[in-house]
């Protein structure tokens, strides 16, 4: 719908806007907050993985906290799936 009153096919008093700027930024922040942590993770592994093991005491170091976040991330995600669904429905108009 953007696209078309950008190209003037429509005004943009006739189309119905279906998310407003603060659905759209808190749906983000929601999604952001769920899934950061797993990129983040995944981040810390490509980098230990490339030049991580080279440093003595920190690759241990670096990979026990990678191990534990391994577990708990997933725990966190499947634990916190309610909570996730119930924000996503108060966001949805």
């Amino acid at each position: 719908m953007r696209c078309g009153v950008e190209l003037g096919f429509v005004s943009a008093e006739e189309t119905p806007q279906l998310y407003s700027d603060e659905i759209v930024r808190g749906r983000t922040a929601l999604y952001a907050r769920r899934y950061g942590i797993w990129m983040t993770l995944f981040v810390g592994w490509m980098i230990f993985l490339s030049m991580g093991r080279g440093i003595t005491f920190w690759s241990s170091a670096i990979f026990v906290v990678l191990l534990l976040s391994s577990i708990i991330i997933p725990i966190r995600h499947f634990l916190g799936a309610a909570r996730f669904k119930a924000e996503k429905i108060r966001l949805t108009p």
